[in-house]
């Protein structure tokens, strides 16, 4: 008898919370229907712009996950004058991502000296089939056009120093 006198509160107490709860709107988003709202910049999928890439291989070494293959040959470009010599190049063959063993973490946009690995907000590539989550150079391109601008300079900051020193006059010789 003691027994049901001690769950009758907490009874009471938990059809009172739940009753509360019904009467707030749910926290739900209804996501195939409608679209979230990110936030700027918000990680989705890495983004490539296939003509600022050189093959450097930087991406691909820096991988933790070793998801990044790239392949590349040389190719000869004629001098630009007479004087000049032929030089050689390298053109990017294939460029895939495998996004099934991609953690996400950026070293790869990071370590880019070209600016040719961005973030895109795009995060709708879910796949049936795990081997389809293996992403090409065409496929990681139309991702790029979603990339937003990056944002604005701070008015009031100070300058940075390398554009600083370059700004700087020259210094007299000395006597």
């Amino acid at each position: 008898m003691s027994n049901d006198r001690s769950l009758v509160p907490g009874l009471v107490k938990g059809m009172a919370t739940t009753a509360r709860q019904m009467m707030r709107p749910p926290h739900t988003a209804e996501y195939p229907d409608v679209a979230p709202e990110l936030p700027a910049r918000s990680r989705g999928v890495i983004a490539l712009v296939e003509s600022n890439c050189t093959s450097c291989m930087l991406c691909a070494r820096e991988c933790p996950d070793w998801c990044i293959h790239i392949d590349s040959h040389k190719e000869e470009v004629p001098p630009a004058s007479e004087a000049g010599r032929a030089r050689q190049r390298n053109v990017l063959d294939r460029f895939d991502i495998d996004f099934s063993l991609c953690m996400y973490c950026g070293i790869c946009i990071e370590v880019c000296p070209f600016d040719a690995l961005f973030w895109s907000p795009q995060f709708e590539y879910a796949e049936t089939d795990i081997r389809d989550l293996l992403h090409d150079k065409a496929r990681l391109g139309q991702w790029a056009a979603d990339v937003p601008a990056p944002p604005e300079l701070d008015q009031g900051a100070a300058e940075a120093p390398e554009v600083a020193a370059a700004n700087k006059p020259a210094r007299k010789g000395r006597r």
